[in-house]
């Protein structure tokens, strides 16, 4: 499984002209299709008075949640080449929208597919593409007589410590990219650890 992906680590915005319409690009790193209503919301109230507000999608460390949208552009020349563009930089948990305000001349169907591609491309450098992985928590339970073998293993295996206690029955929980994961759990559980593990 792929533990690892790119995103963008803020918001960014480009702005470029086409035969007398204007194109207002903008780029969100989202998590949630509720986030993704808000921003959509926001430029609706924003740009109220703009021609079509087209955008595309992708949530999850695979992009398998998506949606493309033409907001009444001519079918497939707008939320297609936007999510074309997410699809060509392997961007998720990603929202591109593309509003456009027509300026009385048509571009016709290939015209308008390169605007929206332009314009998403635009956004997407005008942002800062992050990679994350993908982790997974690890609930680690451990008497404090295993500490010193337990600790060895955190300080080989180098989880993040997200919190600890230690006491007659010690706890931590970790997080670590899934890729190494089923390693430290194994060494946890070698060292004298009881595990819990976390979606």
């Amino acid at each position: 499984m792929e533990d690892s992906y790119f995103t963008i680590e803020a918001p960014a915005e480009s702005t470029s002209r086409e035969r007398s319409s204007k194109f207002l690009s903008f780029i969100y790193p989202v998590k949630t299709e509720e986030e993704i209503h808000e921003h959509l919301d926001a430029l609706h109230k924003k740009y109220y008075d703009a021609t079509h507000h087209c955008y595309a999608w992708r949530l999850g460390p695979d992009g398998s949640a998506w949606r493309a949208n033409d907001d009444g552009e001519p079918s497939g020349t707008a939320g297609k080449p936007i999510l074309g563009q997410l699809l060509a930089h392997e961007l998720t948990d990603c929202l591109v929208v593309v509003v456009r305000y027509f300026g009385g001349t048509k571009l016709g169907v290939p015209g308008l597919i390169a605007a929206y591609k332009e314009s998403t491309i635009d956004a997407i450098e005008a942002a800062r593409v992050v990679e994350r992985t993908v982790d997974r928590l690890i609930h680690v339970d451990f008497s404090y007589l295993s500490m010193n073998d337990i600790m060895r293993v955190i300080k080989d295996e180098k989880p993040n410590i997200l919190k600890q206690e230690f006491d007659n029955l010690c706890t931590m929980e970790l997080s670590i990219r899934e890729s190494l994961a089923d390693q430290l759990v194994g060494k946890l559980k070698k060292a004298g650890g009881s595990i819990l593990e976390q979606e």
